[in-house]
């Protein structure tokens, strides 16, 4: 494919993107009853991979019927499915501003990836999950950070383990795909952005599973996830709802570790071998 096919393919994706984000935020804002936070987090991923974001929205998360969010989200692949784009959108967004700081300031592309790296985290952390969540989770946010620090790395280990392979295997060899200012920057960082959701996905399957990180929630069950209402139905003024204690052994916590840093330095030797990241 010539290079003006491909780059019209581009701007047709991204105006795709555009229709589909306009879409996921109208219907989230205005119509779905997910936590604000998943408003977002829909709205950032489905701006960062387009229609397919939207179509994960639809399939997941968009409510098929009045009263009927709970139940509709309630399945574990639906939780987890939440679990990861709220972690994606934190991340990417992260990773996206420290790309194009390092490409306005030519970083090379391993301190390009350690930057992304460090920047994605923090902001996944301290915004998309302790800043955000601080209410759900009792209000303090020392404390909120403390309770999400570990489920976040084990997201981040795996999101950044793609898309560093992504990221560096095509700017090493598609023109252009280094300049924040050429569509090839932006097709490049969508498309990892999409391998960094389907490599954490089955991570929070697990964390979502055993009560280590909440799943996708109704703010009608104060984000408790897609459990049926209790009767009465909780208020605003009730206590932060918890989750259920996790039934994780400290050995198991270690193992999954253990695999995401695996899957993580697996990203990197793949950007090493196949790109130019020294």
């Amino acid at each position: 494919m010539s290079g003006s096919a491909a780059d019209v393919l581009m701007y047709v994706w991204f105006f795709l993107a555009g229709l589909s984000t306009v879409y996921v935020a109208v219907d989230a804002f205005t119509r779905n009853p997910e936590l604000t936070v998943m408003k977002w987090g829909w709205v950032l991923v489905t701006l960062y991979i387009g229609p397919i974001g939207a179509s994960l929205y639809v399939l997941s998360c968009k409510e098929p019927r009045p009263g009927t969010h709970e139940r509709f989200v309630a399945p574990l692949w639906k939780q987890a499915l939440g679990s990861t784009i709220h972690c994606v959108a934190g991340d990417a967004t992260g990773i996206m501003v420290a790309a194009v700081a390092a490409s306005l300031l030519g970083l090379p592309p391993w301190a390009d990836a350690l930057l992304e790296y460090g920047v994605g985290f923090g902001f996944g952390l301290l915004v998309f999950q302790a800043l955000f969540m601080r209410d759900m989770l009792g209000g303090n946010y020392a404390a909120a950070v403390r309770s999400t620090v570990f489920a976040e790395w084990l997201s981040m280990n795996c999101v950044m383990g793609a898309m560093v392979a992504v990221n560096v295997i095509v700017r090493s060899h598609v023109p252009g795909a280094r300049d924040v200012a050429d569509v090839r920057f932006w097709a490049t960082f969508s498309l990892a952005v999409l391998a960094g959701l389907a490599f954490a996905y089955p991570v929070n399957v697990w964390l979502v599973a055993h009560h280590l990180k909440h799943g996708m929630g109704t703010v009608r069950a104060l984000g408790e996830g897609g459990e049926p209402l209790p009767a009465p139905a909780p208020t605003a003024g009730d206590a932060a709802m918890e989750m259920p204690p996790s039934d994780v052994t400290a050995e198991q916590k270690a193992a999954m570790a253990t695999l995401t840093l695996v899957f993580l330095a697996s990203g990197v030797l793949l950007a090493g071998i196949f790109g130019g990241l020294a």
